[in-house]
């Protein structure tokens, strides 16, 4: 059980890109903990040695070995739901990277799965911290804007080249 005092552990499975973020937040917040990490590359194996947290190569490996507490599912999105199901049928509660899923068909299978199974299930998208999208909400919250009755907005956001050299 935890408390303000004891970090929530976390085991973190899909160490690439995004899982290193999650990794990078995790570190640097109080109230979490990385436990674990899971993902079959040596690369994860070594980060996990660095990190000083144990390495397994696949989520069925780490349930016969740890329990952490709850679970973020950063691997290539194609396995998100069914990462997404191995962690509610384990009572894990899991945080899916978006997409939750290829097609909406299989994104209600693992929400139906987590409500079910009283699993809490939550989709990854940081857009909703950024600063702009709170400020947006907050206009609207306030009125500023006058009655919303529709939205059509698009958005560009920079990615250095070197955010697309990945192995």
């Amino acid at each position: 059980m935890t408390s303000p005092e004891t970090p929530v552990r976390l085991a973190l499975l899909g160490a690439g890109l995004i899982g290193q973020r999650h990794i990078a937040h995790m570190l640097s917040e109080k109230c979490a903990a990385l436990a674990v990490i899971v993902d079959p590359a040596s690369a994860a194996r070594a980060l996990a040695a660095e990190k000083g947290v144990p390495w397994y190569p696949d989520l069925d490996a780490m349930l016969g070995a740890d329990r952490p507490e709850g679970v973020i599912i950063a691997t290539p999105n194609r396995l998100h739901v069914a990462h997404g199901l191995q962690a509610v049928t384990a009572g894990l509660p899991a945080l899916v990277e978006k997409p939750v899923a290829d097609d909406v068909a299989q994104a209600m299978r693992l929400v139906e799965a987590a409500e079910q199974a009283g699993v809490p299930l939550l989709v990854g998208h940081h857009r909703r911290h950024n600063p702009l999208i709170r400020e947006v909400a907050h206009a609207i919250a306030e009125g500023r804007l006058g009655r919303i009755v529709a939205v059509h907005a698009t958005c560009w956001f920079f990615k250095p080249d070197a955010y697309f050299d990945v192995a």
